[in-house]
């Protein structure tokens, strides 16, 4: 495996796999008492000027149930590049599916651990329907000690991701054969995790290469640490030779952000 790179290399990109905006402009809905702090899209271009961000997926929030008002405003204002991943009630018409789709939305997020999206008795029909009618797939906020009684119909959705590296140790041997079966996952959240993350990663990576994806989970909300730059070291070192897939090319791919190894001229 190759030595790690430089966090700073003038030549590493980004595609950010996994963020949040949070723009009071809009509906917050409080979920267990709580309410985020506010983190607009420019908050964001702020925090990661220096980092190669070339591009990313802005994530819906438990706090932000089925709006999408905010995450419509939050994909223009950041630009080309940056796609979303919603929530939707089963019961969305296919019109409107399409509508989110053509305006930038790749995605629909279930959040079985906090709640805020649509339940589990409706992911399968839900998440066929999305990618029948879009090419959307789906992500699943879960802790991956739950994914054993659900795997035979996650394994079967067309696409899907699983947010935080499943979020617990004693969940990785489920979610690594859920990986064998073409189950992405995101490299994200090391301040609320249970696990090794760098293990964690190379675990996933011996599966699948291309499985893997970075985020940066900013801002963090509710993590007992918001995400670190050096949180990118880590990534590095887990990665080794895959590390422009891991962070770069396998979210381009999945969010048809840019072809596998495009570099973009210049990051955000």
């Amino acid at each position: 495996m190759n030595a790690p790179r430089p966090l700073f290399d003038a030549h590493l990109h980004i595609v950010d796999a996994h963020l949040h905006i949070v723009d009071t402009r809009f509906p917050l809905v409080a979920n267990g008492g709580y309410l985020p702090a506010e983190f607009t899209a420019e908050h964001y271009r702020r925090r990661v000027a220096d980092l190669g961000v070339v591009g990313g997926a802005v994530v819906s929030g438990s706090f932000q149930a089925f709006d999408q008002g905010y995450l419509l405003d939050a994909l223009e204002r950041l630009g080309p590049g940056f796609v979303g991943v919603t929530q939707i009630p089963h019961d969305t018409p296919d019109a409107r599916i399409a509508e989110l789709a053509a305006k930038g939305v790749r995605a629909v997020r279930f959040n079985l651990r906090r709640g805020g999206s649509e339940g589990a008795e409706h992911l399968e029909a839900l998440a066929r329907r999305v990618h029948a009618v879009a090419g959307m797939h789906t992500e699943l906020y879960v802790d991956a000690r739950d994914l054993g009684r659900i795997a035979d119909t996650v394994a079967a959705l067309p696409a899907v991701s699983v947010d935080h590296l499943g979020l617990h140790a004693d969940g990785l041997p489920d979610l690594l054969r859920l990986v064998e079966r073409g189950v992405r996952v995101k490299a994200t959240g090391f301040g609320r995790v249970d696990l090794d993350p760098v293990a964690a990663m190379r675990a996933v990576l011996e599966v699948d290469p291309s499985a893997l994806m970075v985020g940066s989970d900013l801002p963090s909300t509710r993590a007992r640490r918001p995400f670190e730059d050096t949180d990118l070291d880590l990534v590095s070192r887990a990665a080794g030779e895959h590390l422009d897939a891991v962070l770069h090319d396998n979210a381009a791919a999945f969010y048809r952000v840019g072809s596998p190894g495009e570099r973009p001229s210049r990051p955000l």
